[in-house]
């Protein structure tokens, strides 16, 4: 069996990231996506169960992990709140002939592309414009002023990182970006 590939996605938030990534893995199949699981120092929350959604581990076990140098990845979000890729799972997935998906945040993608170089792909969505991405942030109605105005601020930190992907997908018209980054894939894979 062949061994899978990776394929890396980050974006600032709003930018429809998740919804181009999930009609991927759902409209194709044939692709053979799987996402990567990642590890979290935080409580299951409703129906999670430990190696499906996430693997759970104490805060000890984490900085165990990160001083053992296991995590391809890791962030400390809050105070003894991390997330992080292991690499043996990613290992465990790629043997298992899938083809890894990242979402993760634009320094974590920059990391795990340096990490495996020319068996990732990275694929960076942007928005058309940040008074776009205002307008789409805004339109949810999900967040206070001043949390737009804290993401917007990081997504234009976030867009100094574009150039450091392989690809970059403007998310203009949501059909053509959903195309652009199956093309993108597509070549990739078949490489």
């Amino acid at each position: 069996m062949a061994k899978g590939k990776l394929i890396i996605f980050s974006a600032p938030s709003g930018t429809g990231k998740s919804t181009i990534i999930s009609w991927l893995m759902k409209e194709h199949q044939e692709l053979n996506l799987a996402f990567s699981i990642s590890c979290t120092s935080r409580a299951p929350r409703g129906t999670e169960q430990n190696g499906v959604e996430y693997f759970f581990l104490t805060p000890e076990e984490f900085r165990d992990r990160i001083e053992n140098d296991e995590f391809l990845e890791y962030e400390e979000v809050y105070t003894d709140r991390y997330y992080g890729t292991l690499k043996s799972q990613v290992e465990r997935q790629l043997e298992a002939g899938q083809n890894v998906v990242f979402d993760v945040d634009v320094k974590g993608g920059v990391n795990i592309k340096k990490f495996y170089g020319d068996k990732a792909l990275s694929i960076f969505i942007q928005p058309p414009s940040i008074g776009e991405l205002r307008h789409r942030l805004e339109g949810r109605g999900t967040d206070a002023p001043e949390v737009i105005d804290q993401r917007i601020a990081r997504a234009e930190f976030e867009l100094t990182f574009a150039e450091k992907f392989d690809k970059i997908v403007i998310n203009d018209i949501l059909e053509y970006a959903e195309a652009d980054a199956l093309a993108a894939i597509q070549a990739f894979l078949n490489d």
